[in-house]
């Protein structure tokens, strides 16, 4: 057999080999691009959905209901309500224990208020109204205070810690406490908030 009738034979095996391994290679490239693409949507929905923030406790709006005061023999009685906010930013529920907010005059405890346990949805903010009175019943002898109310301003803070867990997809759960702390200034002839500010 000549060598050319020889070449005509073979050269179709050649061509179908060729094909299959073009194939293969196609094939190949599809698996790394899949198996990339995998990658990087693991890795982004871990550092997103995945990672669990702390939540946030914050003061809403204070609306004052009584407020007496006294600068001559400095004291003061004031009710209001105020709404507690626990903002959840993560892509699952918190849920949060009973916790106790203080509210302190020159760093000494005025009055408390009750936080019941509850849940901030996924993404979202848990309001929780609250009924506060505080007085200065229990403070010591104070200068500082009778100034202050002379001056028509009373100054008082706030904090509180919420401990709770973090559920995500249903299977993981972490532990996570909001802090707050907040300082408010009220004024005494208005009996309104003149400043309130959370961190």
């Amino acid at each position: 057999m000549s060598e050319k009738a020889h070449d005509v034979e073979t050269h179709p095996f050649h061509a179908d080999e060729e094909r299959k391994r073009q194939k293969r290679i196609k094939m190949y490239k599809y698996i790394g691009i899949f198996i990339v693409f995998q990658i990087v949507v693991i890795t982004v929905f871990a550092l997103t959905v995945m990672k669990v923030k702390t939540p946030k406790v914050r003061l809403g709006n204070i609306y004052v209901q009584s407020l007496t005061a006294n600068a001559a023999a400095p004291s003061f009685d004031m009710n209001f309500v105020t709404q507690v906010r626990v903002r959840n930013t993560n892509w699952g529920p918190y849920k949060f224990e009973a916790g106790t907010i203080t509210f302190m005059y020159a760093g000494l405890p005025v009055g408390q208020a009750y936080i019941p346990e509850g849940k901030a949805g996924m993404r979202s903010t848990k309001k929780i109204d609250v009924m506060v009175s505080v007085s200065s019943a229990l403070l010591p002898a104070n200068t500082m205070l009778g100034t202050e109310l002379s001056s028509g301003v009373l100054m008082l803070s706030s904090t509180v810690t919420l401990t709770g867990k973090v559920e995500l997809m249903m299977i993981m759960k972490k532990r996570k406490s909001a802090d707050m702390a907040c300082s408010m200034v009220f004024s005494v002839a208005t009996k309104t908030v003149q400043n309130l500010e959370c961190e």
